[in-house]
């Protein structure tokens, strides 16, 4: 997900308050997850734009498969919204399982990929099915744990780990901030020991990138990556 080229950036400041709107009225009902299938919804039934909906693979995601090169295997798509990330995975030789929470991004995922190699599932991340425990080579969380408040991180961060079969990658990104910043709204950006906290259950932290990207404004992102030993 990223917030990108495809909408004038006023457009995305409108798209994003949307976005943060819905998020709030779900926390409110003690649903941390449940406003993406309302704004997935309200999209598909065009009521609504989803903010970052650029229709291309993850920027980061492709740099970091270009860098590293990871041998074709099982891939695990973390909220992979619309698909264009997990296509991209696809299109390199991987075996692909990408989830997304919402339903309805799902379906308009498979309307998009009619004849996709990629196994689109509805799933929860903080409950996640069993049969994924060790089960991936390399997994993708882009930007989903930002978009997760804090009091649900920990169930998420603890599912991405099992994911991780002997041997495999745990690549994550998101929005980096320092420890004395605030927060702030939606997305919630994560400190670097907020990411460094996966380095458990067998996962060791590998390579941790701080860096500024190119979108107006700039936004600084935190990428690393894990291996189960």
């Amino acid at each position: 997900m990223t917030y990108g080229r495809r909408f004038p950036y006023a457009g995305r400041v409108t798209d994003r308050a949307r976005a943060q709107a819905l998020a709030a009225a779900s926390l409110a009902r003690n649903d941390p997850v449940g406003w993406f299938e309302d704004l997935y919804a309200a999209a598909a039934r065009g009521d609504a734009t989803v903010p970052w909906d650029d229709r291309v693979p993850n920027p980061h995601v492709v740099a970091w498969l270009a860098r590293e090169a990871p041998r074709p295997g099982r891939v695990l798509d973390v909220g992979t919204g619309l698909g264009d990330t997990a296509e991209a995975l696809a299109a390199l030789g991987h075996r692909v399982v990408a989830f997304d929470v919402s339903a309805s991004a799902i379906a308009a995922a498979r309307r998009r990929f009619p004849s996709s190699a990629v196994r689109y599932e509805v799933a929860n991340l903080l409950t996640p099915p069993a049969r994924w425990d060790a089960a991936f080579d390399l997994v993708v969380e882009c930007y989903t744990l930002q978009v997760l408040p804090p009091t649900a991180r920990g169930a998420a961060i603890q599912a991405l780990r099992r994911f991780v079969a002997p041997g495999g990658t745990l690549l994550v990104v998101a929005r980096g901030r320092e420890p004395d910043e605030a927060p702030g709204r939606m997305p919630w950006p994560l400190t670097r020991a907020e990411i460094q906290v996966m380095a458990a259950d067998g996962l060791a932290l590998e390579a941790f990138e701080d860096f500024v990207d190119a979108e107006q404004p700039p936004v600084r992102r935190f990428r690393a990556t894990f291996r189960r030993r």
